[in-house]
């Protein structure tokens, strides 16, 4: 047997609980008012993401500050992350597996020429290393080359294997962005002591261009945190769980990425700016990351940073 209850008017709730009946539509305006503004922020982060998938909070909010003030939305990075977290948008981040750096060789390895080097200009020092891409073929390796003052990408490479090769292309395409060809008198190379590093040929290319060569001195990452880290958000930002059928569509994949990364991607450490637009710039420039000085061990190029966005 169905149980019928009396219906109860708005007015009547209202007195039940002490509210006013114009509280109670005022409330209901506003809930609706955040329904909307809610999507247009997801419609506004799903366009953002097309091009940079895997961008953080914090650099999310920074890029949709525009668009938020010309819709009247108010929004923080604490409510945003929320937001983001309620509809299963939040960033997972992958954890590093393939060994890429074979450092067990007879090759000449190079002094560490950077411990104290403060880089405030583009074109002063440049840092690689590799990363791996998986394909349903296999792994192809993914050699980059980043200007430490400005985290633009300026040569890069998809190779189908680790052999030397993909660097040499990687490092000529950074040399061929140089203006006007000309070759800074004071630039240095820096990299792990990988034997595709310390390869002959690769360092004929270096010396020719009158470049000269550091080389990290142990293990340790932090010695070369910002190639690594510009490695992981390559990676970690743009295809998390992507497997591409083959190496050929991997490197197509890749070109798009870069010029994504370049032209469109904010960094913390350079004052929300782009790689291309840092690129054009010269002195100091501000960095907006937070320091937790629990983690803290100092970087050779920049200060403690938390670890997060860059």
């Amino acid at each position: 047997m169905t149980e019928h209850y009396p219906r109860v008017s708005v007015g009547e709730l209202c007195r039940l609980f002490g509210y006013s009946r114009q509280a109670y539509y005022e409330r209901q305006k506003e809930l609706e008012k955040t329904s909307i503004a809610h999507m247009l922020v997801l419609t506004f982060v799903r366009e953002l993401r097309e091009d940079l998938p895997g961008i953080g909070v914090r650099k999310l909010l920074k890029m949709l500050y525009y668009k938020l003030e010309e819709h009247k939305i108010k929004m923080g990075r604490d409510k945003l992350f929320s937001l983001l977290g309620f509809h299963g948008l939040l960033v997972k981040r992958r954890i590093r597996s393939v060994r890429t750096t074979q450092s067990a060789h007879w090759l000449k390895k190079y002094p560490n020429l950077i411990k104290q080097l403060v880089v405030e200009c583009p074109n002063r020092l440049w840092v690689s290393d590799i990363t791996y891409i998986r394909t349903a073929e296999g792994f192809s390796y993914l050699s980059l080359l980043t200007d430490a003052y400005s985290r633009k990408l300026v040569g890069h490479c998809l190779h189908d294997s680790l052999e030397a090769a993909g660097c040499m292309e990687a490092l000529e395409m950074a040399l061929d962005s140089l203006p006007d060809k000309r070759r800074p008198a004071d630039l240095i190379h820096h990299s792990d002591r990988g034997v595709q590093y310390c390869s002959e040929k690769y360092v004929e290319l270096l010396a020719e261009a009158g470049i000269a060569i550091s080389m990290t001195q142990s293990g340790n990452p932090y010695d070369n945190a910002l190639a690594e880290r510009v490695n992981g958000t390559i990676k970690n930002e743009f295809f998390p769980n992507k497997l591409y059928l083959n190496h050929r569509e991997a490197k197509k994949a890749i070109d798009k990425i870069v010029m994504a990364y370049n032209q469109k991607r904010p960094h913390l450490s350079i004052n929300y700016l782009t790689p291309d637009q840092a690129h054009l710039m010269e002195g100091k420039l501000s960095k907006r990351w937070k320091v937790y000085k629990k983690y803290a061990k100092p970087s050779v190029l920049e200060p403690v940073s938390g670890w997060g966005d860059q």
